[in-house]
């Protein structure tokens, strides 16, 4: 009988920069996204190293020392890959790898390749290969060495594996082909938005991992992919809901991360359009998260860049049940405890003084949703109105019917 074998996870460290511009708070915070990342991938990371520096160095991103203890540590552990927070430059890519002789991955091409393979349809597949290409152009001698080692593995899927002969005329062909692939989709995508008549549409935006497929199953009945992984879910779902026999349209988009990738942003395109003519945004926020706050700023500031952060909006603070303050004891032999927050107390919370309609939930308890849906009832009944003012009086003859 043949044993079962256990997944190999690849061997990586991790390497980020306290800079004037980020503080070694936030990037100790950046760091352990940055490991959930790689986890994401399929990575188990052994170690971290930071440095503090006013800029990155223009030759190693990290000073010379620092790139020797890296060494050190990399080839006594048997390290086979190191990822840094930040993107490298082609040159710093390149003068890495040399000094290492690891393979060398910035955060670009990790997110990258968590898209890669989270992609399940054409569609997603074909704005991910874009991206990678994108991102491979500039970086084509310094990437040479790893495609001629066919190590494989994290950063190495897709065009990377196919396409070891590639040059940069053939890499400017396929990007040109799969623009004009995804602008021939992006047509037809356009044209089945507006074939949706006139239903309000409402999408769920957030960071990656903050439970919006949890809630599209919750509020739609359906079963979206969910798990607790970043960018569990690529492709754009749209489906119709009911609430108090009001019909509208309801959409679970990509999450939204810090630094991400602009080439991303740009394949994406049509993914952020459902964003951009939404009529409503359920903005969920996963309150447990100790950057909770910059996660808000981060997905605020993606809003902002495609022109869509001053639509209605709805403050969803979701997994309330994963959340605990410690409550210390009365005296010094005895323990602190652990302890949730009421959702009373949520409410007097200045989070809730927010300029949108705010809500505390938990999606996967199913806390609160009976408020989240007469809000979002509300929410939707006003734009309806405005687009149908005959309507007022029937949403009124039901309501008192009910």
């Amino acid at each position: 009988m043949l044993e079962k074998k256990e997944a190999q996870y690849e061997k990586v460290v991790l390497v980020g920069l306290i800079t004037r511009e980020q503080p070694e708070e936030k990037l100790e915070e950046y760091m352990e996204e940055l490991s959930f990342l790689a986890y994401t991938a399929g990575a188990e990371t052994m170690g971290r190293f930071t440095q503090k520096l006013d800029m990155p160095d223009s030759k190693f991103f990290v000073g010379s020392g620092k790139l020797k203890e890296i060494k050190e540590f990399v080839e006594e552990n048997e390290i086979d890959t190191v990822i840094f927070d930040d993107e490298l430059s082609p040159s710093q890519l390149k003068n890495i790898e040399r000094e290492l002789n690891r393979k060398i991955i910035d955060r670009t091409q990790l997110i990258l390749d968590i898209f890669a393979q989270r992609a399940q349809t054409s569609y997603a597949r074909t704005q991910v290969e874009l991206a990678q290409y994108q991102y491979l152009l500039p970086r084509l001698t310094g990437m040479w060495t790893h495609l001629e080692r066919q190590r494989g593995g994290i950063g190495m899927r897709g065009p990377g594996e196919r396409e070891i002969e590639t040059d940069r005329r053939i890499i400017r062909d396929r990007i040109t082909l799969l623009k004009n692939k995804l602008a021939s989709i992006d047509k037809q995508m356009a044209t089945q938005r507006g074939n949706r008549g006139q239903l309000v549409r409402a999408a769920l935006v957030g960071y990656t991992n903050v439970g919006k497929s949890t809630l599209m199953n919750v509020l739609s009945k359906s079963d979206i992919f969910a798990e607790d992984k970043l960018f569990a879910t690529l492709d754009t779902t749209v489906r119709k809901v009911v609430i108090g026999n009001l019909p509208f349209l309801l959409t679970d988009t990509v999450g939204f991360i810090r630094k991400l990738p602009t080439q991303l942003v740009e394949s994406f395109k049509s993914t952020l359009d459902e964003v951009r003519e939404a009529d409503l945004l359920i903005h969920v926020v996963d309150i447990s998260h100790p950057g909770f706050e910059d996660q808000i700023q981060s997905v605020n500031q993606v809003l902002d860049e495609i022109q869509s952060k001053d639509k209605p909006t709805i403050l969803v603070f979701n997994k309330i049940d994963n959340f605990t303050y410690e409550k210390k004891a009365e005296d010094d032999l005895t323990e602190s405890t652990r302890e949730n927050i009421s959702l009373e107390e949520w409410k007097r919370t200045w989070m809730a003084k927010s300029e949108h309609p705010t809500l505390f939930i938990s999606a996967t308890k199913k806390e609160n949703l009976d408020e989240l849906r007469k809000t979002i009832y509300e929410e939707v009944k006003k734009i309806h109105i405005t687009r149908f003012p005959y309507n007022d009086f029937l949403f009124e003859y039901f309501e008192e019917e009910a």
